[in-house]
């Protein structure tokens, strides 16, 4: 059928919009698509149908296609870091409609740069995913929570039957009332893993409903926490926790920021620190999210999930000699290079920007990588807005690059 038939068709009732794939290509019924929603609204989409893409490469990644959002992208760099994955000085793209936020990240990469370069680590990979199950008393919860620490191993093997990749490193189990959930986490190797983790969990659920009292209620009791703020992600951490650091000398930091470590460690701790606790945040930062997100557009990542990105916390102190040492250690960085998102040929192209498009060698070490990469820049993120507002230069910067 062609495109008028196709339009006419969906009007008459005969197809309705998410079947059009079935009678068209993936950019014919797109095209589809964007007329009739024209003729409905009288929007002109004649920007939002120009993509780069074969519409048949996001059929993974979307529903009722319709077009491409486009979003700005610059890039930063290149990034100074001794990391434990990360190799060279890669560049980090981030897409944004914030005007002067790959400006400021860039001036702290110069900084970090300038003062030596810095040092990142993922300190923890394991993605999580808490079922919640239903019992009748709080012995029945004892019974089962007790199953569960003693057969680890067991439902590691039913859980890990159902990928090549994922392994299960731990399963904690929590006990509310006639509730138990079971915190169950993986290593997902270069995937961001929340799929596999599911999967995984399901059969390794079956397990624990044939031994003990236990009935399922739902494969996700939010004890995991994906997509909300949650201190348990705050502390135990969910996908990557990742740390960067650096010390910079005094005269770098007069250099590039036009005040003083001292200055800037005091705005850290009565902004970042003091500020938040007052606040009740679970992130004690400036804006790391904001690093956080404009990476996470351009490289394919899963966007909700910068809600766990933003629980980072900042540190600045002035060592002795006078040094700024400033840290930015981010809890729960969920990213993968692989599925999602990643295979997006503009988030790819992303990808391969930084070095780590695909599985890395060994599996995990491109996640890693990408990992200690954009927690190095949103470091850099962080020092530039702390000195914007130490040296009171905040208003100004913004006015002066016109946004």
């Amino acid at each position: 059928m062609d495109t008028d038939a196709l339009l006419e068709a969906v009007r008459e009732g005969d197809i309705r919009l998410h079947e059009l794939e079935a009678h068209a290509d993936a950019d014919t019924a797109t095209a589809v698509r964007r007329r009739l929603l024209a003729a409905e609204t009288g929007a002109d989409l004649e920007t939002i149908g120009a993509y780069a893409f074969d519409a048949a490469a996001a059929e993974p990644n979307i529903e009722n296609a319709l077009g491409a959002a486009q979003v700005p992208m610059g890039v930063v760099g290149p990034i100074d870091v001794d990391g434990g994955a990360v190799e060279g000085e890669p560049r980090l793209p981030l897409a944004t409609t914030e005007g002067a936020l790959v400006a400021s990240v860039n001036r702290g990469c110069a900084a970090i740069r300038a003062g030596g370069g810095a040092t990142a680590r993922v300190l923890k990979n394991e993605m999580t995913r808490a079922p919640v199950f239903r019992v009748d008393d709080v012995a029945e919860a004892g019974e089962t929570a007790a199953w569960i620490r003693e057969n680890v191993a067991l439902l590691a093997e039913a859980a890990e039957s159902t990928t090549s990749h994922g392994e299960l490193r731990e399963v904690t189990p929590y006990v509310v009332g006639d509730n138990v959930f079971a915190r169950f986490g993986y290593d997902t190797k270069d995937a961001m893993g929340m799929n596999m983790a599911t999967i995984a969990t399901e059969a390794a659920c079956e397990r624990v409903v044939e031994a003990t009292p236990a009935e399922l209620v739902a494969l996700s009791g939010n004890l995991c926490s994906d997509k909300k703020p949650a201190a348990i992600n705050s502390v135990e951490g969910r996908g990557r926790t990742v740390a960067a650091d650096v010390v910079l000398p005094e005269e770098t930091v007069e250099g590039y920021f036009g005040t003083t470590p001292a200055a800037i460690a005091e705005a850290n701790t009565r902004k970042n620190l003091v500020g938040s606790a007052k606040a009740g945040s679970l992130g004690f930062n400036a804006h790391a999210a904001n690093t956080v997100a404009a990476a996470f557009l351009a490289t394919g990542q899963d966007m909700a999930q910068v809600v766990e990105g933003a629980n980072a916390i900042t540190t600045a102190d002035v060592r002795s000699g006078g040094d700024l040492y400033a840290s930015l250690t981010i809890a729960s960085l969920e990213v993968g290079t692989v599925g999602g998102g990643t295979n997006l040929p503009t988030q790819s192209e992303a990808l391969d920007v930084v070095g780590v498009g695909g599985g890395g060698d060994p599996p995990g070490s491109n996640a890693d990588a990408l990992a200690e990469v954009i927690a190095t820049a949103a470091l850099a993120g962080e020092l530039s807005l702390l000195g914007a507002l130490a040296s009171n230069h905040l208003a100004s910067a913004h006015e002066e690059l016109g946004r």
